[in-house]
């Protein structure tokens, strides 16, 4: 199963809540981290295309620096998926055939970039988009990481619309300022138990 969700739709939240019914949760996000970490498997890649400028001292990603450029290039932003994505493919692949391997009955694949993906909608049985307005999500993200609203707003605007994520989507569920923990909660239970959680 995927699971996807606009920047402060609660998509990691809802993850945490499934995995929590017993279903094995793959993060590509903590996976990009990781290859882009400190002398992570895609680092020797980004160094040769994009410099030293975009490497901090412990040899990670300057997700800084790369982001400004990413939202200001997309060339750049086709450079570093093309570099990153592969890597995320193969490391979630292989954390699922060692899910599969212990038993696992439900793997959610936790994709933040899932609808502006070409390849990940075939490779998945099901697709969960977890889905709130714009106006939700700019303030959520302002309260939660500090960012001023415009940059958040830009952020937005470089992800899928929600009318392409909720395309995708077998199933929605809607996280709105208005939902509570608790509704959260029954609408993601109710979600598992589709899959046989």
């Amino acid at each position: 199963m995927g699971l996807t969700g606009g920047i402060g739709s609660g998509k990691s939240t809802v993850g945490g809540m499934l995995a929590a019914q017993g279903a094995v949760l793959v993060d590509a996000d903590q996976i990009a981290r990781s290859v882009t970490g400190p002398h992570g498997a895609a680092m020797p890649a980004i160094r040769s295309i994009f410099g030293d400028a975009f490497v901090d001292a412990t040899g990670a990603l300057d997700r800084v620096r790369m982001r400004a450029l990413a939202f200001s290039e997309p060339d750049a932003r086709a450079k570093l998926e093309a570099i990153v994505h592969p890597l995320v493919t193969l490391h979630s692949d292989e954390a699922a055939q060692r899910a599969a391997e212990a038993g696992a009955t439900v793997v959610v694949f936790d994709i933040p970039l899932l609808a502006e993906s070409g390849r990940w909608p075939r490779r998945l049985d099901a697709i969960v988009v977890v889905d709130c307005s714009e106006v939700t999500q700019v303030d959520r993200v302002v309260r939660r990481n500090g960012l001023p609203p415009e940059t958040v707003r830009g952020i937005i605007a470089s992800q899928a619309s929600r009318a392409s994520r909720r395309a995708v989507a077998d199933v929605v569920i809607m996280n709105d300022a208005d939902c509570t923990l608790e509704e959260l909660h029954a609408c993601t239970r109710q979600t598992g138990a589709l899959f046989g959680l």
